[in-house]
């Protein structure tokens, strides 16, 4: 076909298409395999995605158990009495103030993002307690606070008893994050 054209004159038109051809054919092969690349990347991050556990401890601010506390009957000969149902459904908080965290540590779990504590619980309390609410509050090196985060603990501890939790996750903590400093919230009787 070169040889037709080039007895015209028109020679140098068919090697630019033939060079065009080329370009577009590697063009379309090159697109479609960064396709295929970038398919391929949707695909694996969604399943390290779909692994991941759901978690309730991962927001910003702390969460509160749903604690309700007993309120005073008004006077009144009708209102004073309570019935047993409405006192068997409103939870009993437990006295704080004997019961406390004797030992703690942290380190972190999960390529680093996740914060992993260690602590003892002391049950000083005539009763056992269940529900027990803890916040960690995490620092930098230089003392200046990163975030809180909290956990709810639905194991009971005996009456007057102790009892650790080892490596329990807390959620994700900021990298800068260097000390680690958890205290109680809440508690139930059990």
């Amino acid at each position: 076909m070169n040889a037709r054209l080039d007895r015209i004159g028109l020679g140098r038109f068919a090697g630019t298409s033939e060079r065009l051809a080329r370009a577009v054919t590697i063009a379309s092969v090159s697109f479609g395999r960064s396709l295929l690349w970038l398919l391929a990347a949707i695909i694996v991050g969604c399943g390290v995605w779909m692994l991941l556990p759901f978690s309730k401890g991962n927001s910003a601010e702390p969460m509160r158990a749903e604690l309700a506390a007993v309120e005073a009957a008004p006077s009144g000969d009708a209102s004073a009495v309570a019935s047993p149902a409405s006192e068997a459904q409103v939870p009993v908080a437990a006295e704080l103030g004997r019961l406390r965290i004797s030992s703690q540590t942290w380190r972190r779990g999960g390529l680093g993002s996740k914060a992993l504590v260690t602590f003892t619980l002391r049950n000083d309390n005539d009763y056992a307690v269940k529900d027990v609410e803890i916040v960690c509050a995490f620092t930098r090196r230089d003392g200046s606070h990163l975030t809180d985060r909290s956990r709810v603990l639905a194991d009971p501890i005996g009456t007057k008893s102790r009892k650790t939790f080892a490596h329990i996750p807390v959620g994700f903590v900021n990298v800068n994050a260097d000390q680690a400093k958890c205290s109680l919230v809440a508690a139930r009787r059990a």
